[in-house]
């Protein structure tokens, strides 16, 4: 589609959206500057995604790394600009699973003798100041067995670190967050996600009128405690699953149940919420305090 074409549909969907009676879904096309350079400082972040052969980061291999190099502003979230774009396919030295090649579209004859330029991945790691990722849990694990710099930088997690419920956004499904800001993607291929993530970041959150990257900064430099609601009866899920929990299903050497990341002074706070469902909570529940540094790392 022409630039002319584009405009004229853009037209279209903007005459619907104004009648209040639709909502247009738009798709993502790369955007390399969001914003103007002003005089505030900046720093570099970058922005995380791997597929892989399953979901154990100790047993199952990276298959494609994909890696987001972004200039933002500390003190507003305003995100300025893409500083580099990097994704590459590996080969994990066996058959990837059936079922994530129809989830990733990712086939053995693709990854056939590809490798991941460690040294580019090093660089890119050393320039940032924070690295970011949906679901930093899952994907943490993986870089670091690969990438050992990863494990001397902060981490922050748009999943979890985001209380997207509080700005009426009712998923943490990355995909269904890009839709309830306004746009799709292709999603689980690791620049594409990337991208879109930071796509994410740089949209305005809906009830607290902020770039969705501030909130994040705001927790990415404190201290976690990572409540693991362990004894949590069968019937409490939908309201944990409602708070944010997600459920672990014993991986990594990590507990089989519900568990959330909450900043370290809001501890107090989820342990009462978790009092309010079932009465045993305060004496069950695990607590991992971690720093950004260690934060959805095994070694933490």
């Amino acid at each position: 589609m022409s630039d002319d074409e584009r405009e004229q549909w853009e037209v279209v969907a903007r005459g619907l959206e104004e009648t209040g009676e639709y909502r247009v879904i738009r798709r993502y096309h790369t955007v390399d500057h969001y914003t103007e350079p002003d005089s505030a400082p900046t720093q570099l972040g970058l922005i995380v995604d791997t597929e892989t052969t399953g979901i154990d980061g100790q047993k199952d291999k990276v298959i494609e790394l994909g890696l987001v190099l972004f200039e933002y502003a500390p003190e507003t979230g305003r995100i300025y600009r893409i500083v580099e774009k990097f994704d590459q396919l590996q080969d994990p030295g066996r058959p990837i699973p059936s079922e994530i090649t129809a989830l990733t579209h990712i086939t053995d004859e693709m990854v056939h003798g590809q490798h991941i330029d460690e040294g580019a991945v090093q660089s890119l790691v050393a320039r940032s100041s924070l690295i970011i990722a949906h679901n930093a849990a899952f994907d943490r694990p993986f870089v670091e067995q690969n990438w050992p710099a990863f494990q001397e930088k902060p981490w922050a997690c748009t999943m979890s670190q985001i209380h997207w419920y509080d700005e009426g956004i009712a998923t943490q499904k990355q995909e269904l967050i890009a839709l309830s800001t306004g746009f799709f993607y292709d999603a689980h291929r690791a620049g594409n996600d990337c991208l879109a993530l930071l796509h994410i970041l740089a949209r305005v959150l809906p009830v607290s009128a902020v770039p969705a990257l501030k909130p994040l900064l705001s927790h990415a430099m404190t201290d976690d405690a990572h409540i693991w609601a362990i004894g949590a009866p069968f019937e409490t899920k939908d309201a944990l699953r409602m708070r944010g929990y997600r459920f672990n299903n014993g991986t990594n050497g990590r507990p089989k149940a519900w568990h959330r990341t909450v900043s370290a002074d809001e501890k107090e706070e989820e342990l009462v919420f978790l009092e309010s469902l079932y009465p045993s909570a305060r004496s069950t529940a695990r607590i991992d305090v971690t720093s950004p540094l260690d934060r959805f790392s095994v070694r933490a």
